[in-house]
């Protein structure tokens, strides 16, 4: 018999193999309103209602410039279907929060919060947070006041300004999580 070479390439189609990186851009004229390229498809976003900032401070309304990773998908099971992706992801409790408060040791993480205990609340009755993917912006290290919260999610209906998030539409929010793993760079800017 003679040598046989052993493909080491995935059998998983091109549309089915995570996306090494996404670009996030700013639209012309409106520094809010943006561009998410995923592979090759321009897809709208909403961004911060200061655009994107090279230093991001809490409270600012700015979508941080950087390069990021995905760490994980928060979804609300209460309003869809698990959807498909390759991110870990977890379910969205009516306690789940997200600490915004520079001096605590929690800041920039999610915790836990009672009724009327402070936080961003996970758990909305608007559909911004049905879906949230979590990235490491001011991660590791954690920096007091340089910016908490950042997420991708759903936008607005009229596609109004977040407060320093990425926001785009449910289909393609969906069609992002379908291509998008741990390893995948985000690259705002």
């Amino acid at each position: 018999m003679g040598n046989r070479i052993i493909s080491k390439t995935s059998n998983k189609s091109a549309s089915e193999r995570p996306v090494s990186r996404i670009v996030v851009r700013r639209a012309a004229g409106n520094p809010s309103r943006g561009w998410l390229i995923l592979a090759g498809q321009a897809i709208p976003v909403a961004l911060g209602r200061s655009g994107i900032l090279a230093n991001k401070r809490e409270g600012d309304g700015g979508t941080p410039r950087g390069a990021f990773h995905p760490l994980r998908l928060w979804w609300r099971a209460d309003r869809a279907p698990r959807p498909r992706t390759l991110l870990p992801i977890r379910r969205i409790g009516p306690f789940d929060a997200w600490c915004e408060d520079p001096a605590s040791r929690h800041y920039n993480q999610p915790v836990r919060r009672g009724p009327g205990q402070d936080g961003d609340r996970l758990k909305r009755d608007d559909h911004l947070y049905d879906f949230i993917i979590e990235i490491d912006h001011n991660a590791a290290p954690r920096s007091a006041g340089r910016g908490s919260a950042v997420f991708l999610h759903l936008a607005r209906d009229n596609f109004g300004p977040t407060a320093g998030c990425v926001a785009m539409t449910r289909p393609a929010m969906l069609r992002l999580l379908a291509r998008i793993g741990s390893k995948t760079k985000i690259v705002i800017g």
